[in-house]
Parts: structure tokens; sequence; C-alpha cells
């Protein structure tokens, strides 16, 4: 039919340049975010393009669906505007008859949606959360950047190098600051590098150096000269870890039926694909503009519609969390009254258009 292809087509090219637009600001927002995390030393910088590509997967899923909302929206609006409407509902075309393209259109996003929300998401922040603790657990000083104070991971002192070996390997004009035993302590040394001993313990080794160890406010403090001194930086992560709810793969999901984070977690991947079926067709009767009336109307209607339904399905996932709402009921409710509405304004539409034919 040809509404149908017009419709396929102008739909299509709204999606291209809607989801280039929002993937370039998800990316950049990414970007950015992590090169500050590397400028103030928490993570290496040649493991920020390796993160923004695991990071950019997840967010994908969620670009689609809104890619999907607004650009059937903005095709039937415009022709609303053009008056392209009014011929094809004098030829008997319904609000309803425009469901077939839309879903010709929408059902592979939904279906990639569904695919990336289930399988790749999850299986991409696992890789991400294996890359950082790669990073993190790695034996050298890679993670320590010259001329910048760092604080390791646990968190009990203050590292400042002057240089870094061209192999990367080992440190020159060490200065730590931290507390051990209840003293403030002063450590300086000319030479250091990381060491790993046979429990998964990761040390700061110096090498001829000196510790300045005393109390603040008194005389008692003593000076130690060494040849060798090792600084416990990060102890050995232990087994039984805690793991994130969006990097377990959704058939654990699915068998953890005692766990409600994990529940919850499950009903927001089951959630995803729809609320961007629910969208699709939300669009249809949302985007009919009154030439005559104000543009931006429906917009505010749309925009209204998807911050409340997100809103809701973040808040049903909590309650899921909580145990204040049972999976069972939480997966499906709001899904099933958002079509309900749905429904009802396609049946609104349809009465207003054969009241308005009545008259004419």
């Amino acid at each position: 039919m040809i509404y149908q292809r017009s419709l396929l087509r102008e739909i299509s090219n709204y999606a291209v340049a809607v989801f280039a637009a929002l993937l370039a600001l998800a990316a950049t927002s990414v970007l950015v975010r992590l090169l500050g995390r590397a400028a103030g030393g928490s993570i290496p910088v040649e493991a920020v393009l390796g993160l923004v590509g695991f990071t950019a997967l997840n967010y994908i899923p969620i670009l689609l669906a809104v890619t999907l909302f607004v650009s059937v929206l903005a095709g039937l609006s415009r022709s609303y505007r053009d008056s392209e409407m009014v011929i094809w509902s004098g030829v008997g075309l319904s609000p309803a008859a425009w469901i077939r393209p839309v879903m010709m259109f929408a059902g592979p996003l939904i279906v990639l949606i569904a695919v990336l929300v289930l399988v790749l998401s999850p299986w991409a922040n696992e890789r991400a959360d294996e890359y950082r603790n790669r990073l993190e657990n790695q034996e050298d000083v890679s993670l320590i950047a010259p001329g910048v104070f760092r604080e390791p991971p646990s968190g009990k002192a203050v590292f400042f190098i002057e240089s870094m070996s061209p192999e990367r390997q080992t440190v020159e004009n060490v200065f730590i600051a931290g507390k051990q035993h209840g003293r403030d302590g002063v450590i300086v040394s000319r030479r250091g590098y990381i060491e790993t001993n046979a429990e998964g313990d990761r040390y700061a080794v110096l090498v001829d150096g000196r510790r300045y160890e005393g109390v603040p406010g008194t005389a008692e403090y003593r000076v130690m000269e060494f040849q060798r001194y090792a600084v416990l930086i990060q102890p050995k992560q232990r087994s039984g870890a805690y793991r994130w709810p969006r990097s377990v793969s959704t058939l654990e999901l699915v068998h953890a039926r005692d766990n409600k984070v994990w529940r919850a977690e499950l009903m927001g991947r089951i959630g995803l694909p729809l609320v961007a079926l629910n969208l699709a067709l939300l669009a249809i009767p949302l985007s009919s503009v009154n030439p005559r009336a104000t543009r931006s109307l429906n917009l505010v209607f749309a925009v209204l519609a998807y911050l409340v339904y997100s809103n809701l399905l973040s808040i049903m996932q909590a309650w899921v969390a909580q145990g204040r709402l049972s999976f069972a009921l939480g997966w499906w409710v709001l899904h099933a009254a958002m079509l309900g509405l749905t429904l009802l304004l396609f049946w609104h539409r349809s009465t207003l258009r054969f009241g308005l034919r009545r008259r004419t």
C-alpha cells in the first residue's frame, strides 16, 4: 500500500537521525565522565575507550526504545500538520490502520532490543567488570601517574611519585603518607615497585628510604632508615564477592527465585521490550495534531507519557526488590495498564473521527 511505504520511509529517516543524535550525546557523556575519572587517577587512560564501548552496549537498548517512540510520533505528526491525514481519512483509513506499518517498522527493533537487553548487555557489563578488576589487579605501576597524588583501593595511604621508568615497572622518588598502629607516618624512598605475594595481596615495595613516624603535636617522633620496605595497598579479592545484578546472565536471574534484587533486575530486562512496544503503539493516537492549533501540544503529552511510564516502571522495580510487590504481578501489570490506555486513546480518536464525519 502507498500509505504504508510512505510512512515506513519517513519513520526510517527520522529514526536514523534521532538514534545518531542520542548515541552521540550518550557516548559523549560517558566519555567525559570516564576521562574525569582517568584524570583523577582512578582508572588508567588506556582503559577509557574499552570502557566506553562496554558502556555503550548497555545504553543502546534504551536509546532504541526512545528512538522508536520519537520517530513514529514525528512521522505521523508531520502527516497531520501537512493535512495528509485528511486525505487518508477521506479514503476510509482509521487510526487503527496505521498499526500495521508501524509494527512492520517496530517489530525488528523490538526484537533487537530484547536480544540486547537479555543477552548482550549483561555480557558487556560482566566483561566491563572483569576488565576493571584486571586493571586494578595488574602487577605494575601503570595505575600510578607521575606528579599526581593517588589513594590506593585500600584507602590506607596516599602516594606520590616524581618519575617513572620507561618500561613502567619501577618509580623513582616516592612519597607515601599514611597511618599505622595509630601513628602518622611519612615515607620517602629513591625507588619503588609493585609486588604480589603468594596469597594475592599487593604491596608497594620501597628501596633505600626513610620512614618518619610520630604523633602530631608531640615530640614523639622517630626516624628509621631501610633498604626494603613493603606497604600493603590492596588485599586480594576473596571468593564470594558481591555480583552486580546488571552483570548476571538472564538465565541465572530466571532461576534465582529467592533473590528479590535479582528478580527486580529480571523485571527491568523483560519490561524494556514491552515498553518499546507500548510506546510505538501509543505514538499513533498521540500524533494526532490539529493543523490550526499549537504544534507542540502533542509533544508535551508524549514527553509526559514517557516520563510517567518510565518512572512508574522504576518505582515498581524498586518495590519488587524491597519485597513490597510480587514479581508475578509486577512484570506485566503496568504494561497492561499502558496498553489499555493506548486502546482507549485509539477508541477516542476513532469516535472523534466518526463524529466529525457525521456532522459533515
